[in-house]
């Protein structure tokens, strides 16, 4: 029998992340806004209005990356709270502030990117003469030139994003807080439902009545707000529609792509490969499923059951700790230290709680530990997810260390790399130590079932969807809630085929995902996992070096994804290193079917 979950007050303080490790307590927080402020002051003052040679440029640079620092830690210690309970009305508040003190200071630091725009491409590139660090950030200044617009408009942008933002911010706020989920009836008891349960606890669940019921109450409850989040989502695709036009892209893929510095056909080939060629590979993988589980038919809601839920070992956050530093080992021992502070120093967020946001994220503001969060439900398979979010701490842990607070973030498209390749350490490695046939099979299935099918099923099929939602949006065609449900019907059926049984209310899933309003990242996660597959790959065995993958995450945003992936010796300008992370996972699915 499920629980209902604890307020965030009845939690063990322990195994929540400690946010007091950027700011003690409240009054030095506010202490950081005023001196965050002032610092602002100084800055305009010395530099508004001339920024007319290099020396001074790089002068202006130096103290806007320390103004950059503040704002990051500001924001992280604001907004860290808010997702570990958008409930409690002290975050609510807190957040509000900080958002409303930061729109301020954004409106007086504007003037600074609209002035570089406006200096000459040459005194920019003495800059980088002057300073190699800046290389990418003035680079990055001359490349948008062609995208700006008229510095009053830029500047009514920044005075607008609050607005510009509501969407997603009203759909996390909705989502977290007012959304309530009603308890269901199942084989005659009551189970409490919400999301946190259902993705965490329902969806894996062994029981067969339990598990449909729930899918069948918990989408019943997301319809009935399904045209409200329809028109969030509209606003979002509406603003993106804008900035594209009036930056002067051809479409919105363009816009959205631009930054992650790889063309359209990148992520073409992500969808496109993948449901071609790995959709026969899962639908063989679901139809296995369904034998062992002697299931009359296949559905919607029986997709991420496990392989041998008999077999499923619970693993108590402590013996987390220990299998993460045994098996993260490869990567050298300064990384198996960068784990163990993760805990010791509670860098991470584990209880489930009302209020506290679903899934798991890492933030790393820079100058500072990163902060994990997740949804602990004591099994192994949240191992793999705790190694994925210890993949982006450890890579912005070096790459804040390594590099000024321009260069840390490479393109999104490399950004899922580090995570995955993680996880597929972590799996290599729990294979290599089991000592039977049966414990090899259960690790190769959390690898398909959790690694792979989150990745390159889950957040692919989502990326199939936003694409069709993109080219109504780009030919001006109208969006609703039942358009919305259709087409992410439509991709649901086109790669499952007729091996799953897939609801109507399976449309609805695009409800479930914040994705949708940070552009097109969720083709990444396959981006990244692909370089991940390989990488892990030779690793093991042996063709590279740990610290050549180390030396890849100093490097952050220094270099665009290719150039990322090159450094280890992975081509992605080609389909190869995509069909060989397939290739994998159909030998592997053959590996669990044939045990």
């Amino acid at each position: 029998m499920k629980k209902q979950l604890p307020k965030r007050s009845e939690v063990n303080k322990l195994h929540t992340w400690n946010v007091n490790s950027i700011f003690e307590d409240e009054q030095t927080f506010e202490n950081a806004l005023k001196n965050l402020s002032n610092n602002v002051e100084v800055f305009v003052k010395a530099f508004e209005n001339k920024l007319t040679t290099s020396k001074i440029i790089v002068q202006a640079l130096n103290m806007y990356a320390i103004i950059q620092a503040q704002i990051v830690k500001i924001s992280a210690f604001a907004s860290l709270q808010s997702s570990a309970d958008g409930s409690d009305e002290i975050n609510q508040i807190r957040s509000g502030k900080t958002s409303i003190a930061l729109q301020k200071i954004y409106k007086k630091l504007d003037f600074f990117t609209n002035e570089l725009k406006n200096t000459s491409d040459d005194i920019l590139r003495s800059v980088i003469s002057i300073d190699e660090s800046y290389k990418v950030y003035i680079e990055d200044i001359i490349d948008n030139k062609l995208h700006s617009l008229h510095p009053e408009a830029e500047k009514l942008l920044t005075n607008l994003s609050p607005v510009l933002n509501a969407p997603y911010q009203s759909y996390n706020r909705f989502k977290l807080v007012d959304m309530k989920f009603p308890s269901f009836e199942a084989n005659d008891k009551l189970y409490p439902n919400s999301f946190t349960l259902f993705e965490n606890e329902y969806e894996y669940e062994e029981n067969v009545v339990v598990r449909r019921k729930s899918y069948e109450s918990f989408y019943n409850q997301l319809s009935q707000y399904q045209n409200g989040f329809a028109s969030q989502y509209y606003a979002q695709l509406q603003k993106e529609k804008a900035l594209a036009d009036a930056r002067g892209f051809d479409s919105v893929f363009d816009y959205l792509l631009y930054n992650q510095k790889v063309p359209k056909s990148f992520m073409d080939r992500q969808i496109d490969v993948i449901m071609e060629e790995l959709s026969p590979i899962m639908r063989r993988y679901a139809k296995y499923l369904q034998k062992v589980h002697n299931l009359e038919e296949m559905t919607f809601a029986d997709l991420k059951i496990a392989v041998d839920s008999e077999f499923e070992p619970k693993v108590d956050i402590e013996s987390s700790k220990e299998l993460l530093m045994d098996g993260l080992s490869i990567l050298g021992d300064d990384y198996v230290n960068l784990v163990k502070r993760s805990f010791e120093e509670r860098w991470i967020d584990f209880p489930q709680s009302v209020g506290k946001s679903t899934g798991g994220f890492c933030s790393s503001p820079y100058g500072e530990n990163s902060f994990i969060l997740i949804n602990w439900n004591g099994q192994m398979d949240e191992v793999m997810v705790l190694a994925h979010e210890i993949g982006h701490a450890g890579h912005f842990q070096y790459a804040n260390q390594f590099q000024n607070i321009f260069n840390t973030r490479p393109s999104l498209y490399f950004i899922e790399a580090p995570s995955t390749t993680n996880e597929l350490i972590m799996s290599r490695h729990l294979i290599s130590k089991a000592k039977d046939e049966r414990t090899k099979r259960w690790i190769k299935s959390v690898m398909i079932s959790r690694t792979y099918y989150h990745n390159f099923v889950t957040h692919l099929l989502e990326a199939a969807f936003q694409r069709e939602v993109y080219k109504k949006i780009d030919n001006h065609e109208p969006i609703s809630a039942n358009v919305l449900n259709k087409l992410k019907l439509d991709v649901l059926k086109k790669f499952w085929g007729d091996a799953v049984i897939i609801p109507d209310y399976a449309g609805l899933t695009w409800m479930r995902q914040p994705h949708y309003f940070m552009g097109l990242y969720p083709y990444t996660y396959s981006a990244g996992l692909t370089l991940g597959t390989v990488v892990s790959k030779q690793i093991f065995e042996g063709k590279i070096k740990a610290n050549d993958w180390i030396d890849v995450l100093k490097a952050g945003g220094t270099k665009k994804p290719l150039e990322l992936a090159l450094m280890v010796g992975v081509d992605l300008s080609t389909d190869k290193p995509l069909k060989e992370a397939i290739e994998f996972i159909g030998q592997t699915v053959d590996e669990i079917i044939n045990y």
